[in-house]
């Protein structure tokens, strides 16, 4: 038993609040990515996060350091998950409305890099398993399908740990893994599937460039620089507005200006680069006729293969502080 699990459970026995909080509060970011990546939304994560540590202090006595205490938290943040998502029933994938796209996940929202765990033992945050591809393609694993798989996949539990956490058999959860193998394998053709390898977090130079390059042309109102960065098969989403689509670079910009988009009104833009969900983003602030200051509008989330934009999926990011971006520039 470790010092932080005898101070658990020496806490727990004299119902030392503070000492337990003290304990119990490093593990915070850690949980919350793992309830985010269960439930692909950052306040439903932080809400249960929080249920969590209310679980965890009414069944603070029953902890006796069998299993190590990281552990324990994660059975009870994943059973958490899996209770709330049993209780919803707008937390599932839901049928496109534009013809020949596909099911879309309305609830998404941009996890913010600096809540992502600081500890490298603690963090577990390759960079595919926290990227909006990958949180989509789990969406449409069932509940409990998508516990194991993160369990297993992505935390690397032992069958008999996972299952233990999931009150199921070994069996059980070997089957539900290998289903949901299949699922993600159709979901994210082309990528590694080896989730528990070390992967890189920094943005390449690559992606640097492209993003610089976005904001640059956004601002000048330069929609054949715009195009020029984006892939034919580009895939569009802006949420919550339905409608995930792939559209050649021409067709996307046509749309854009079709909606409103560099015309007079939503022609003067400013944009920050930043980063969410280990993915480059930009920032993007409309300045209205006659006001002052550029006020924030959206965040586009961009996935860069080879030099152009792939993926670019734009978030309202109004009333939003938990990105910690400036409302007004």
């Amino acid at each position: 038993m470790t010092d932080d699990e005898a101070a658990f459970i020496a806490a727990a026995r004299s119902n030392d609040a503070a000492q337990f909080a003290l304990i119990t509060e490093p593990y915070r970011r850690g949980l919350q990515v793992h309830c985010y990546r269960m439930l692909a939304n950052y306040e439903d994560a932080q809400d249960l996060t929080q249920e969590t540590f209310l679980r965890v202090w009414r069944r603070r006595e029953s902890f006796r350091g069998h299993a190590t205490l990281r552990t324990w938290l994660y059975r009870i943040a994943t059973n958490a998950c899996l209770d709330f998502l049993d209780r919803r029933n707008d937390r599932t994938p839901v049928p496109a409305e534009l013809p020949g796209a596909d099911s879309e996940v309305h609830h998404l929202q941009p996890y913010p890099d600096r809540m992502l765990p600081e500890d490298p033992q603690e963090s577990v945050v390759a960079r595919e398993t926290i990227e909006l591809a990958f949180i989509v393609a789990a969406q449409h694993l069932p509940p409990r399908q998508r516990a194991a798989f993160i369990l297993r996949d992505v935390l690397g539990w032992p069958a008999p740990k996972a299952a233990d956490a999931l009150d199921l058999t070994v069996a059980s959860v070997t089957s539900a893994l290998q289903r949901a193998r299949v699922t993600m394998r159709e979901r994210l053709p082309g990528r590694r599937l080896d989730w528990r390898r070390p992967a890189t977090h920094e943005l390449s130079d690559d992606e640097r460039d492209v993003v610089r390059s976005y904001i640059d042309a956004h601002e000048r109102n330069d929609l054949d620089g715009l195009t020029a960065l984006l892939r034919d098969d580009l895939r569009f989403t802006m949420l919550p507005d339905p409608g995930t689509v792939t559209v050649t670079a021409k067709d996307a910009v046509d749309g854009w200006v079709s909606n409103g988009l560099f015309q007079r009104g939503y022609d003067d833009w400013r944009c920050t680069a930043t980063t969410v969900n280990r993915m480059p983003a930009a920032a993007l602030y409309l300045r209205a006729p006659g006001d002052p200051e550029y006020r924030l509008f959206t965040i586009a989330v961009l996935r860069i293969v080879e030099g152009k934009i792939a993926e670019l999926t734009g978030f309202d990011a109004a009333d939003k502080p938990w990105l910690d971006l400036p409302a007004t520039l």
